[in-house]
């Protein structure tokens, strides 16, 4: 095991990186961020059991748009780095298609 990384982002509450031994790069997210990321999704499982349906539908959405700009953002510094998508995007991609509008 090689404890080599290239950074191929400017590091915020995420950054892209290299293991080099992998092919595809990966996102880190900073441990404050992950968890509170989880603890979103464990009041989206609340917000589900007490039928609260519009709340949760306003949380589910903010969530995907942060996790959708995470990934557009993996994205766009692959297509710099020239580095293939590990998956095939297409027209009927779903990310992005869900906003509060």
């Amino acid at each position: 095991m090689s404890d080599d990384v290239k950074l191929l982002s400017s590091p915020k509450n995420f950054a892209v990186v290299q293991l080099l031994e992998r092919r595809y790069p990966g996102i880190v997210f900073q441990g404050d961020s992950l968890h509170s990321l989880v603890i979103r999704l464990k009041n989206l499982q609340q917000l589900l059991r007490n039928d609260c349906i519009d709340d949760l539908n306003i949380e589910l959405i903010e969530i995907c748009d942060e996790m959708a700009a995470v990934l557009n953002h993996y994205e766009l510094v692959c297509s710099e780095q020239k580095i293939a998508l590990p998956y095939t995007k297409n027209d009927d991609d779903p990310v992005g298609a869900i906003s509060a509008t």
